[in-house]
């Protein structure tokens, strides 16, 4: 048994140093892969990688940035504080491409005008970031992720030559806009990223920063330069999506819907309270529960996480911390007169993310509109009611 674990490891060793010093020939291609959106929201995005296919050497893999580590100690929670190290693949690209066939997801091809050194150089560079002592790396959505890796890495193998055009036929967009290009505006996924998102990601977007998304790798490299000829010297679709449309929520089910009817019963018990003079305890107790746990974990988003763009959440002018804090006085009958203090400033608070709103400082949920009515008219009457009670 020790006789052939050490036969293993020799051999190991041995395929792994081969792997490093392996030359590329002169038939060498290496590529772009942009594969298409899957109908869940983690890979609504779709996805990049690096294809490196040489048939005399027998090498056909394809290097891909993104890849979870789910090994890695207290993974939840360096998920949520923006802390967890992200990994580079390598797979054989005939797995890739069952993989990607079997999700009905779309894989397109741009095959790279690298001279023979780049070529070289971009395989030198994946196969030592594949190292293990080399595969981690701290992940940003925006600015770090399995596209932009792909921008980057394929200049750093170009020496920086490399030059993106504007992309025809765009206008400019912000980093929302563009995620809503992906998730729609009426989805659950949208829905929760336009809460949990702050006002940063309402900036407008730079032609670079585009390429935070895959499909738009495909677009600025598809009109690209290298040394004065295109970066893209053949572009194939390897395989044609039949029926995946990308994700979606269920066309009953959806934010708007939803939170249509919650409104709608917030705004009927709030007029069967006032017309009975009285007041519906327990719906008091749950908007101002969760509009509190919302405005908490919000505060903890931008100030408890490394995350870029939790940061400056006006959601949190609706979903008030605070709330959750005073439902002691929502069980009372009779409060004290600084909570009929702080239901005015609910309401001014309201007043201004409306402001925000529609000077644009920040683009929120379109489902949350009937919501924010349904606070208003809330707070108005407890303020009514406080007031004559």
């Amino acid at each position: 048994m020790k006789l052939k674990l050490s036969v293993f490891t020799l051999l190991f060793f041995f395929n792994y140093n081969f792997s490093q010093q392996l030359q590329l020939s002169p038939q060498a291609e290496v590529s772009v892969l942009t594969f298409g959106p899957g109908t869940n929201l983690n890979d609504a995005f779709g996805h990049n990688a690096f294809r490196i296919k040489d048939r005399t050497q027998g090498l056909d893999v394809v290097y891909g940035y993104g890849g979870y580590d789910f090994e890695a100690p207290n993974f939840y929670l360096k998920f949520a504080q923006g802390k967890l190290n992200y990994l580079i693949n390598r797979r054989k690209f005939s797995d890739i491409f069952q993989l990607y066939r079997y999700y009905d997801r779309t894989i397109d091809e741009q095959t790279l005008n690298f001279s023979q050194s780049q070529k070289q150089k971009l395989y030198n560079y994946l196969d030592n970031n594949y190292k293990p002592e080399n595969r981690r790396y701290l992940y940003d959505f925006f600015y770090d992720n399995c596209a932009t890796k792909i921008r980057d890495v394929a200049n750093i193998s170009a020496n920086q030559s490399i030059r993106f055009s504007e992309i025809k036929g765009e206008e400019k967009k912000t980093f929302r806009t563009l995620i809503h290009e992906q998730v729609g505006i009426n989805t659950w996924g949208s829905f929760g990223i336009d809460i949990a998102l702050g006002s940063i990601i309402d900036k407008q977007a730079t032609d670079k920063e585009y390429m935070f998304l895959p499909k738009y790798i495909f677009k600025s490299f598809e009109n690209a330069q290298i040394d004065s000829k295109p970066l893209v010297k053949g572009t194939n679709t390897i395989y044609k999506s039949r029926h995946n449309t990308g994700y979606k929520t269920n066309s009953i089910f959806n934010p708007i819907v939803i939170l249509l009817l919650v409104s709608a019963l917030i705004i009927y018990l709030t007029y069967r309270d006032y017309k009975s003079k009285k007041r519906t305890k327990w719906l008091d107790v749950i908007l101002f529960s969760i509009t509190g746990i919302i405005g908490v974990m919000l505060l903890l988003l931008w100030f408890g996480t490394d995350h870029t763009a939790t940061g400056y959440n006006y959601n949190l002018l609706w979903a008030f911390p605070i709330n959750l804090f005073v439902v002691r006085q929502l069980l009372k009958k009779q409060t004290k007169n600084w909570f009929r203090a702080y239901l005015k400033f609910l309401i001014i608070m309201l007043a201004l993310m409306t402001m925000h709103w529609l000077i644009g400082i920040q683009f929120f949920a379109i489902a949350l509109l009937p919501l924010l009515i349904a606070l208003l008219i809330r707070y108005v009457y407890l303020l009514h009611y406080y007031k004559t009670a």
